[in-house]
């Protein structure tokens, strides 16, 4: 149930009478007709701006038409009053029964409330992490990744197909430089001193990489030209170190549906054929690229004729070289053949998220995919993750020496736990550098977001152990059947109505691709629960559990109830578990 949703369809039924019996002109367009909160809550519980959109085609004034449509709408029993405001915006006041009446919708529900079928019948993929396999995830990477996963996680709530997917570039230099690094630690199992060159992967994390090679080895790959280990070597190296990253998602809560190797692409040939295919289509062509724009060219650049993707065609600031030099692929070639595969596996809705450090990649890839979708128009979006800044004790936080030179996920979740990790990395923004102090994120105190809602749910959670010690039934059948119509203080009526915004919210963050603002809504509710609670400190009646008075404490119960249930709801989208009680 979406009273938003159903507040407009009565709006929406307004016109239509409205124009069946002359008042307004025949075939008006309602498409653009919202219903909204308003922006000073002291206006009411909605607003439209109906009367402001069909001026226009309509010809008549926007007052007008708005005072027409108060008295259809204050007709309907579930307006208790409508007034016009401004040039012609129409506030609403919903009846206090429409808000008792949503929290019996809610347990009924249960955390289907809030779904919808907006994203139903269509697939989206959303690429997230896709670091390098040379080593340990990051902090960087874990921001990236709980973003990705909560996104992930926010469509398949509201009815997408979703695919979650780990691009794993395994096809370029840098996992030579693996194998090489890999190579030393196998040297140093052997107990000689490893030559950890400028350019190699320091982090004692190889140390186990070399053991396995000895191993498998022995001492054979000893004083052999790096021809003939180095092959052998990488592959054993990633393998590793992508079990590792594996296995460091598991502890954040993420799995992967499915990891795509860029090693594949050139291993089975999917990079010539795609580049003939999209040849065959006057993609790809011949040409000469013209210098770097606004600064001389390098000493040894030179005008060559080169294999090109037209992406200028398609907002690209030049074409797109696909082929060095030598002959070999560029980066850009393999980007090419793995977004063309990702369309043809009939995806609707493809993202990718990635670090701030790609902000140039934006595009190119949007170039990719609007030259390659064809008459399927794609949802296309590249969400970029801001640096995460770890603080500790008032200091930044020092650097890992297992990595060598970062912090890893592994030491975020080891220090707090994933819930805890999950829930800051989704306080801001993700396109906003984000603060991580290790010492606030564990203080008890409505500062600390992940505490404070957290704090609701338990207390929710509480009141239900008290309530079945006190032997009143609060299963949710029995709550959805009480007295409802109990729940007519302005503070419990203020949290109803931050309930009833919660499939609106929902349908926004899935639209706009921003699960921060689940995070942000969460917080919100906790407040305005937490506000009631305390209330009921001082006014007895606001309390949960009334004392020999089971009827009006299971109406009051079924409130917080309902409270839990859409704080579960949240959380689960961004994969963290509701508390039970705090310690």
């Amino acid at each position: 149930m979406n009273l938003f949703s159903d507040i407009r369809s009565l709006v929406i039924a307004s016109i239509d009478a409205l124009q069946a019996e002359g008042t307004l002109p025949a075939g008006l367009e309602t498409r653009n007709v919202t219903v909204e909160p308003p922006r000073d809550p002291l206006h009411g519980d909605m607003a439209t701006n109906a009367a402001m959109v069909l001026a226009k085609p309509a010809k008549m004034k926007p007052r007008d038409i708005a005072e027409a449509l108060v008295a259809k709408l204050t007709a309907d029993p579930r307006i208790a009053g409508a007034d016009v405001a401004g040039p012609g915006f129409v506030n609403l006041r919903l009846a206090p029964s429409v808000y008792q009446g949503l929290v019996g919708t809610i347990l009924s529900s249960g955390t289907e409330y809030g779904r919808s079928d907006m994203g139903k019948t269509r697939k989206a993929n959303v690429e997230y992490v896709s670091a390098n396999p040379t080593g340990p995830l990051h902090v960087g990477h874990c921001r990236g990744a709980v973003f990705g996963d909560a996104l992930a996680g926010l469509l398949d709530y509201v009815g997408y197909d979703v695919t979650r997917e780990y691009w794993v570039n395994d096809g370029g230099a840098q996992v030579d430089v693996l194998a090489r690094s890999a190579y030393e630690r196998y040297r140093e199992a052997h107990g000689l001193e490893p030559v950890i060159a400028e350019g190699l992967y320091p982090g004692d994390y190889l140390i186990a990489v070399g053991e396995v090679l000895k191993d498998k080895f022995g001492d054979g790959l000893l004083d052999k030209p790096e021809a003939d280990w180095l092959a052998e070597v990488r592959e054993i190296a990633t393998e590793m170190m992508m079990d590792a990253i594996r296995a460091d998602l598991a502890a954040l809560g993420v799995k992967m549906d499915v990891f795509s190797s860029e090693k594949s692409y050139y291993d089975s040939g999917k990079i010539e054929a795609t580049l003939t295919e999209l040849q065959e289509k006057g993609l790809i062509y011949q040409g000469v690229l013209e210098p770097p724009k606004g600064k001389a060219p390098p000493e040894d650049w030179e005008p060559r004729e080169q294999m090109l993707f037209k992406s200028t065609d398609y907002g690209d600031d030049v074409d797109r070289p696909v082929q060095k030099s030598d002959g070999g692929w560029t980066y850009f070639a393999p980007d090419l053949a793995y977004h063309y595969d990702k369309i043809k596996r009939g995806f609707d809705t493809i993202i990718d998220v990635f670090g701030a450090d790609h902000g140039g990649y934006v595009k190119r890839m949007t170039a990719i995919v609007r030259a390659l979708e064809g008459n399927k128009q794609i949802d296309f979006d590249i969400k970029l993750t801001q640096l995460v800044k770890l603080f500790k004790n008032g200091e930044p936080f020092k650097m890992s020496k297992r990595a060598g030179t970062f912090i890893t996920l592994k030491d975020v979740i080891d220090e707090v736990g994933p819930d805890v990790t999950r829930f800051v990395m989704l306080t801001r923004r993700n396109d906003a550098p984000l603060d991580f102090d290790f010492d606030k994120v564990l203080e008890q105190s409505r500062e600390n977001p992940v505490f404070y809602v957290q704090y609701a749910s338990a207390r929710v959670a509480s009141v239900l152990r008290r309530a079945a010690e006190a032997g009143i039934a609060t299963d949710d059948a029995t709550l959805a059947g009480a007295d409802l119509g109990k729940l007519d203080h302005e503070a419990e009526l203020t949290l109803i109505q931050k309930l009833a915004e919660w499939p609106r919210l929902v349908e926004i963050a899935a639209r706009t691709n921003e699960p921060h603002r689940i995070a942000f809504y969460l917080y919100d509710l906790a407040g305005d629960f937490h506000a009631l609670w305390n209330r009921g400190n001082e006014v007895e009646s606001l309390r949960f559990i009334q004392e020999d008075d089971i009827a009006t404490s299971q109406s009051k119960i079924a409130l917080a109830r309902a409270v839990s249930v859409v704080i579960s709801a949240g959380l689960g989208i961004l994969g963290v578990t509701p508390a039970q009680e705090m310690r």
